[in-house]
């Protein structure tokens, strides 16, 4: 996709993967069992019916081609972080995902993006682990990224980074416990962070929506923000109530068979024009290009 058209179009771009190859063939997380096998015509069914709520919101979905071997390709939120014309490349921190890394780098370079990559050793997991809300780069740490790979993209970038220790193991990346509406608005899990991080996010996100342990364990903060629409799983009433009080549009579609996996809707999309909350994407093409 040259930089050129896409700079033309106003539909967002989502990146997705079809779960051609998809299953629980390994456990690296609390939430795969290898015992516990995902359906797999109910996924792509689920898959598909996400992928439909997403285009019914005005979303444009581009896709990653699906490699045998690689069953969690696709969860696309942890293949880069995407910064304006810039994606900057996830570094797996579990070998059985690091095989991703070439297959994410040749799309993202195809579409136009210039592809940066950490260090050997700074373990980072994409949009998975690194959220801007505004003007401000949220990071989770510990589980599966590395705090000094959050310090290196800060550079990069040139903006401010939040560390946020995730403290358990069910809310291994960020976007399991953290979800940007808009600068300055999000639906978080306080449960998932130390006393430090609930104090931080409290103090820089002027507008908090808490979910409660059970819809968080249903992903509840998992989800995918399309202008005012947010497309969760299902199980999260009290969320949708909250959001449309809110102003916002919720829309939910079963998708128990990758959670089964530890993922739902954000873990299945990466938003290659920037996230809704991310202050840049709201600046002048002319500083906020993308590919």
């Amino acid at each position: 996709m040259a930089r050129e058209e896409n700079t033309a179009k106003t539909r967002p771009q989502v990146l997705m993967c079809s779960p051609e190859h998809y299953g629980i063939h390994y456990e690296i997380n609390p939430w795969m069992n290898r015992a516990r096998q995902a359906d797999h015509a109910l996924a792509v069914q689920q898959w598909k019916a996400l992928r439909t709520s997403l285009t019914e919101a005005d979303a444009e979905i581009r896709l990653l081609d699906p490699v045998a071997g690689l069953p969690d390709l696709v969860f696309t939120a942890n293949a880069a972080l995407i910064y304006r014309g810039m994606a900057v490349l996830a570094r797996f921190r579990h070998s059985q995902r690091q095989g991703e890394e070439p297959h994410d780098a040749a799309w993202l370079s195809r579409a136009g993006f210039d592809v940066q990559q950490l260090p050997d050793g700074m373990y980072f997991e994409g949009a998975g682990d690194a959220l801007f809300c505004g003007e401000t780069l949220f990071a989770g740490y510990r589980i599966r990224s590395a705090a000094l790979g959050h310090q290196q993209i800060g550079e990069m970038l040139g903006v401010r980074v939040i560390p946020l220790e995730l403290v358990d193991d069910y809310y291994y990346h960020l976007d399991t416990c953290f979800c940007p509406l808009s600068p300055g608005e999000a639906i978080w899990f306080p449960g998932a962070f130390d006393d430090y991080g609930q104090q931080v996010v409290r103090e820089l996100v002027g507008n908090l929506i808490a979910v409660d342990e059970a819809e968080a364990r249903q992903f509840a903060c998992n989800a995918v923000v399309v202008g005012r629409t947010v497309v969760t799983n299902i199980g999260c009433p009290k969320l949708h109530a909250a959001l449309r009080s809110a102003g916002y549009e919720p829309r939910e579609t079963p998708l128990g068979e990758f959670v089964k996996a530890g993922g739902s809707a954000k873990c299945l999309t990466l938003r290659l024009d920037g996230e809704e909350a991310a202050a840049w994407k709201h600046q002048p093409a002319s500083t906020a290009a993308t590919p």
